[in-house]
């Protein structure tokens, strides 16, 4: 049978090739890192650092490699040093950080400079939640309590749009989903994005969780108050009753006044939908705070074949809508149509949470028959994929969260190594 052909060649592809994104100090980054490998060799990205990790921390476990699990702690140990090493005063901490010839990474450089650009994406916490449940080691971040409530309190500063209570991009520039069209070619700081504000509730819990484990029960309780008032602001203004999906918002509505005009009935609502259908609208699911009657309608859309269902996974973006694009594009990816293994994961990982047991296992499925047959035919993998065909699109050598493919396999099967740190980020 060709799905137990290709999850052997998966696992022992990945047991043979896991160790190359383990990386040693370059000439930015003093501490050993994990890089995605492909066109990323040597840089540090931030969920694609933890969803990485994730899915080198479950590989140990599945080998009972102890060397490589001290390897894999190691490493994404470094990742953190690596972030606050380049934090700064403020509490901004870079996107990515770079192996150049500057004296410090871009990113961190125009800040400096002025510019407010995008920020660390909401990971951090939830990788060093990760590393601590696998550990079992609560106290290695300790000296970084501080450097947390400085990242979220740049967060609030710069990204927080108090009228509707949601947080904003400051821009498209690496916003994970390159070109979501709902940021993507927008007004700067217009767009509160449903991905960026579905894992800043799970990044709030998982700092309420770091802080818990090491005794700080009142500075726990303001974080999970922080992730119930951004709950509700999401389901005040991302839930749309009509379509039944979360949707991202623009955040840039008010009132505008020309001498006389328009001092009658001004804008009262706070936000307007952005009515794009991509991934980004099952988040909710991974994240736990959807009510399981908006569950029940978010599968209906992962069911259906003529939006996101395909023959190998999730469509990143609705193949009804108007910019519906599988082209090979790189600085922007393309996250327009086509496969994305971390599509898949999160949409796998939201259907369980919610007992779609059957649906979960399917997705599993495709997930094996699109990275098993890349790797006969081409004897590697790739970064994304077309969703009719299942062939790959560009960058060969992509290891990093395709390795997620395994830990489907352990999570359907109960062998999830995970579990703590998953109940740790849900309400």
């Amino acid at each position: 049978m060709k799905l137990d052909k290709y999850s052997g060649l998966l696992h022992e592809y990945f047991k043979a090739n896991a160790r190359t994104v383990l990386k040693q100090p370059n000439s930015c980054l003093k501490y050993p890192f994990v890089d995605p490998g492909s066109v990323y060799d040597g840089n540090l990205w931030d969920w694609d650092s933890f969803w990485a990790v994730y899915a080198l921390f479950s590989l140990a476990n599945s080998t009972g490699d102890r060397e490589f699990r001290d390897l894999a702690v190691t490493h994404a140990k470094g990742n953190i040093h690596n972030f606050f090493d380049h934090q700064l005063e403020d509490g901004y901490i870079p996107m990515m950080i770079e192996e150049s010839e500057l004296s410090e990474p871009y990113l961190v450089m125009k800040h400096k400079e002025g510019a407010v650009l995008n920020m660390m994406k909401p990971f951090l916490c939830h990788q060093m939640a990760l590393i601590s449940g696998f550990c079992d080691d609560y106290e290695w971040y300790r000296p970084y309590v501080d450097n947390l409530e400085r990242y979220f309190a740049c967060y609030d500063r710069f990204y927080f749009n108090g009228n509707c209570g949601l947080y904003v991009w400051a821009d498209d520039v690496m916003i994970g989903v390159d070109n979501d069209p709902a940021t993507f070619g927008r007004p700067r700081f217009s767009t509160a994005n449903i991905f960026l504000n579905s894992f800043l509730v799970s990044e709030f819990q998982a700092m309420a969780h770091l802080l818990r484990r090491i005794g700080l029960d009142a500075r726990s309780e303001h974080y999970l108050a922080k992730a119930h008032e951004l709950i509700s602001s999401i389901q005040a203004e991302c839930w749309d009753t009509r379509d039944k999906f979360f949707y991202s918002v623009d955040v840039d509505v008010k009132t505008r006044r020309y001498d006389w005009f328009h001092e009658g009935l001004g804008v009262f609502w706070k936000t307007l939908p952005i009515k794009i259908r991509a991934w980004t609208g099952f988040i909710p699911l991974w994240a736990g705070f959807a009510s399981e009657e908006q569950a029940r309608h978010i599968v209906g859309h992962i069911r259906d074949e003529g939006t996101f269902n395909s023959p190998y996974g999730i469509r990143s973006l609705s193949k009804d809508e108007k910019m519906y694009n599988v082209s090979a594009t790189i600085n922007p990816s393309n996250w327009l149509g086509p496969i994305w293994v971390i599509v898949n994961y999160v949409v796998f990982r939201g259907l369980l949470n919610y007992g779609y047991i059957d649906d979960a296992r399917l997705l599993y499925e495709k997930t094996v028959m699109l990275l098993g047959s890349d790797l006969e035919q081409s004897g590697t993998l790739h970064e994304y994929y077309i969703p009719e065909t299942g062939a790959p699109v560009m960058n060969s050598g992509f290891i990093n969260w395709n390795m997620l493919v395994l830990n489907m396999e352990d999570e359907l099967a109960g062998k999830n190594s995970m579990d703590d740190y998953i109940h740790a980020v849900r309400l």
